[in-house]
Formats: C-alpha cells, sequence, structure tokens
C-alpha cells in the first residue's frame, strides 16, 4: 500500500510530539539505537523515562530476540539523549517507512548524533568473538528506506553516501579506546535482509566482496540518518564467526548470539558514554 508523504510525515510527527509531552522542552542532542543484547547501555541513563514503543501513537512493536522496545529519554556523559532499547528489522515485515521511523522520529526531537549498535557476525579472519568494530562502511543488500516520495521536509532526494559513518567520530572512539586499552577493529558491514543467517557459499562470497561484518540490520537507519543530516557513529560486537565451511553443525543461534552480545556490552556501553562526554 502506498502512503502519501503526508500520510507518513503526519504519522512521525505525532510519534514525537507525544515522546516531547513526556520529556519536556530540552532536546536531546545524541540518539542512540541498541542492538540485540545490547540494551545494558540504557542503564548508564540518568533521570531516565522510559516510554515503550506501544504507548507512542502510530510506533511499530520491536518483535526481535533480545530487544525490549523502549524509548528512554535522559541524560548520559553529561549530555541529553533518547535511546531506542530495541530496533525494528525488516525481516519483522515491517515495510522500511516503519524500520527506519525511530530515526525520523529523533530528527524532529532534535537529535544532531547517531550512534548505532548491532551484533554482527565475523567474516574477517582477525576478528574474535567479543571483539567491537567501529563500522567504516557499509554494502547494503536490503531495499532502500528512501525508495518511494521523498520527504522533502527531512533530507535531499539524492543524498551523498560517500561518509556515511562520521570520520570525526571514529577518530574520537579510536583516541577514547586505546585509553580504555580496548582493540578495536574498523571494517565494513554488509546488510542483507535475514532472517536466515548466511549460508557457508554466501559467507565466502560475502568476504570476496569486501564485508568484514555480517548482519540484518543498522543500514536502513544510517541511510535514514545521513538524509535527515545526523552524524552517525556505528559499532559492531562480534557475536559469532560466520561459517564459510559446510560442516553439519549450528554455528548459529539466535539466543547464543545475545548472550555473546550482552559479555561485550559493558566495554562497548563505557566507550559510548565517554564518546558522548566529549561531544
Amino acid at each position: 500500500m502506498n502512503r502519501s508523504t503526508e500520510e507518513i510525515t503526519g504519522r512521525i510527527s505525532r510519534a514525537a510530539e507525544y515522546i516531547a509531552s513526556r520529556t519536556g522542552s530540552e532536546k536531546p542532542l545524541v540518539g542512540i539505537v541498541l542492538g540485540s543484547g545490547l540494551g545494558k547501555l540504557a542503564e548508564q541513563i540518568q533521570d531516565a523515562e522510559i516510554i515503550p514503543y506501544r504507548d507512542i501513537p502510530g510506533f511499530p512493536l520491536s518483535t526481535a530476540t533480545g530487544h525490549k522496545g523502549n524509548f528512554i529519554c535522559g541524560r548520559i556523559g553529561g549530555k541529553r539523549a533518547v535511546a531506542m532499547q530495541g530496533r525494528l528489522h525488516f525481516y519483522e515485515g515491517y515495510p522500511m517507512e516503519l524500520v527506519t521511523m525511530g530515526i525520523r522520529v529523533m530528527k524532529l526531537l532534535g537529535v544532531e548524533f547517531l550512534f548505532v549498535s548491532n551484533a554482527a557476525g565475523g567474516v574477517n579472519a582477525d576478528y574474535k568473538v567479543g571483539d567491537l568494530v567501529i563500522i567504516k562502511d557499509h554494502i547494503n543488500m536490503m531495499p532502500n528506506p528512501l525508495i518511494g516520495p521523498n520527504l522533502d521536509s527531512f533530507g535531499p532526494r539524492f543524498p551523498d553516501m560517500t561518509c556515511a559513518y562520521d570520520l570525526e567520530l571514529q577518530q574520537l572512539a579510536a583516541q577514547i579506546g586505546l585509553g580504555m586499552g580496548i582493540n578495536l577493529h574498523k571494517g565494513v558491514y554488509f546488510g542483507s535482509t535475514g532472517p536466515t543467517y548466511e549460508t557457508p557459499a554466501e559467507v565466502r562470497f560475502f568476504r570476496e566482496v569486501g564485508a568484514d561484518l555480517l548482519g540484518m540490520s543498522t543500514i536502513p537507519e544510517v541511510i535514514v540518518a545521513r538524509h535527515c543530516g545526523i552524524r552517525v557513529f556505528g559499532m559492531s560486537v562480534v557475536t559469532n564467526e560466520a561459517n564459510s565451511r559446510n560442516i553439519p553443525r549450528n554455528f548459529n543461534d539466535g539466543d547464543d548470539v545475545v548472550k555473546q552480545a550482552g559479555i561485550a556490552a559493558e566495554r562497548m556501553s563505557e566507550l559510548f558514554r565517554r564518546m558522548i562526554e566529549a561531544l
């Protein structure tokens, strides 16, 4: 079903107005999207106002494992922030306009910086489970969320994606990570629709075309954020090593992905907090 730009922007506006009515007039500087098992960063948010997605007019519900489905508004690193504790995925059956709705809501709330995180499979042989990887670029194999009538009030028809992931924020992360004694990698995130994990042949192909990380999220949010003029920092937690061999064993398990993400979440949460503090 094709919706008019007025219908789409109206739905976004109503959601933003509701959240603003619950959180006061101070605009958040930072938006955060917390992926599978990475909701612990929400515990770092002070003076938190928790708003379940189900309470927000017209907002979709998150159904993925490890995604609680809340907007959390408060302060982190001394900055006003709003966090999505759980994201929406294309594989859940939502159209891209709903998968990315939260980012446009954040834009209307006043967000200038977006921090996105995810659990990802490691294709790069140098990565180990539990590693933190700064996303430096991506390869998109999902439907582009900007397909359809352009929402002119948010951004241009043809947004540039040359530096989708902000170079200054990448440098800041590297500096802070060094001070924390964390060995941060930089890599290219390859996004596919899921919900199946990749076949060994696909893993070999994705590695050949330049992928370091494999996942099913994040990229639509980044595209919409850049369309809106929001600066983006992305980070993956390597939660499993992608299986490139045809061995009769289940290498990828959703519950284990959440478990491994939880183990790494504490380090990533502190890194994010310090970065936000430095903005």
